[in-house]
């Protein structure tokens, strides 16, 4: 059976990406958890990967002899070896499109990505009004997402971005999940598409898991002194 090595689900929004995607497909995996206590070298997390993922991070995907340590990597692979689950769009145009897009949040969005760290359990509206309001360049990844998402939607016709869900929703999901906790103003039909992600079992698994941790890492919250 395949293995995914995964980090906190409340914080590690890579994570989150292909064991979405497994659970959301229905592929079976064995989930192995690399808490995070800390990043160094001697760290429970550190010896948990050991000998897994050459970077030494998570997520790793484990295929017998195999191991996959980039999450759009992680994503091919699933589509090749499952073509029947339609990971990917079945059309060409849309299949390119939706790669672009992936590749997009693979690369992109660091300043959203660097202002508000994934964090399920947490309510941060009072934290999210002052980074809209500080942060132009969070402004900007938000925009560009709102044109992405709104595009997608009109040209497939919902409720995912490509029609059915796709690789491309779960790349996006851990994006959902920060819109969700600091309360970023998006359009309407945008906070409809948010709410409609949160709402696919694959994705309600891992925020129920993510609630259920209550493991705070001080290291990952830079907003809250405790929980």
């Amino acid at each position: 059976m395949l293995q995914l090595y995964i980090g906190n689900k409340n914080y590690s929004s890579w994570s989150m990406r292909p064991w979405v995607l497994l659970r959301q497909a229905g592929i079976p995996f064995e989930e192995v958890l690399a808490r995070f206590d800390s990043f160094d070298a001697d760290s429970h997390f550190k010896a948990t990967i050991a000998g897994i993922s050459p970077t030494g991070k998570v997520p790793v995907l484990v295929d017998g002899d195999l191991a996959i340590w980039d999450t759009l990597a992680i994503a091919e692979y699933l589509a090749e070896t499952y073509p029947e689950k339609n990971l990917w769009p079945q059309d060409k145009t849309a299949r390119a499109r939706a790669r672009s897009v992936c590749a997009e949040m693979h690369s992109g969005f660091t300043a959203l990505r660097g202002a508000c760290p994934m964090n399920i359990e947490a309510h941060l509206p009072e934290v999210g009004a002052l980074i809209w309001r500080d942060k132009p360049a969070v402004r900007a990844d938000v925009q560009r997402l709102v044109e992405m998402w709104s595009g997608l939607l009109e040209q497939h016709g919902g409720p995912m971005l490509f029609g059915a869900f796709t690789i491309a929703d779960a790349f996006y999901a851990p994006v959902c999940m920060r819109l969700h906790s600091y309360g970023l103003p998006v359009p309407e039909h945008i906070q409809a598409f948010v709410q409609r992600v949160r709402a696919l079992p694959g994705v309600k698994a891992w925020i129920d898991d993510a609630l259920a941790e209550a493991d705070f890492r001080e290291f990952e919250e830079p907003y809250r002194l405790r929980r």
